[in-house]
């Protein structure tokens, strides 16, 4: 039922629950409440954003296939024992785009999109809206290749880690974006 991977740092315990006998609520809320600084990630047979969505709020650190490939697996512990968060591309996707209306532009940081390059921009604007690489791709008649390299440079630009931090950083400009 409840699996753990113990680690010889000093991180957190990281728990891989299952989502599979339906009583997983019950499980996290339980591994949760011991306080032993536990990591859990909910593994899930067939993802959904809804049940994703409700593993994150009541607490899990991580939502993952349970099928995923092993170098996968390995990249959520890692990401979820240095204290981010991991779920799916369209939770993330989601997540951004609720992120970026409830946030709106801002009058405080005017020269954010002035650092970029027209590209980038289009880009990093496409990405805000919660598109994927493929469909800004798609969108901007170019390679998805070409979209990881114009976000890498984005992301250095903006001195940002990931989507999520991109959309935050740019909703605090009230310069509007180039069309994409």
């Amino acid at each position: 039922m409840l699996k753990t991977l113990r680690t010889a740092s000093p991180q957190p315990r990281l728990v891989w629950l299952s989502a599979g006998d339906g009583l997983w609520p019950d499980h996290l809320a339980e591994l949760l409440k011991a306080q032993n600084h536990e990591c859990v990630v909910l593994l899930s047979d067939a993802p959904n954003d809804d049940e994703g969505l409700h593993a994150l709020n009541a607490g899990a650190r991580g939502y993952a296939h349970a099928y995923a490939i092993p170098e996968l697996l390995q990249e959520v512990a890692l990401v979820v024992q240095h204290g981010g968060l991991w779920m799916g591309s369209s939770l993330m996707q989601r997540l951004i785009g609720a992120t970026q209306k409830a946030l709106g532009p801002r009058d405080d940081a005017d020269t954010v999109w002035a650092r970029l390059s027209e590209r980038e921009a289009r880009v990093a604007k496409a990405v805000t809206h919660g598109h994927s690489n493929k469909e800004v791709a798609d969108m901007l008649h170019i390679s998805e290749r070409t979209v990881k390299a114009h976000l890498t440079s984005v992301f250095e630009k903006l001195g940002v880690r990931d989507r999520l931090q991109l959309v935050l950083s740019l909703s605090t400009t009230n310069v509007p974006p180039p069309k994409v």
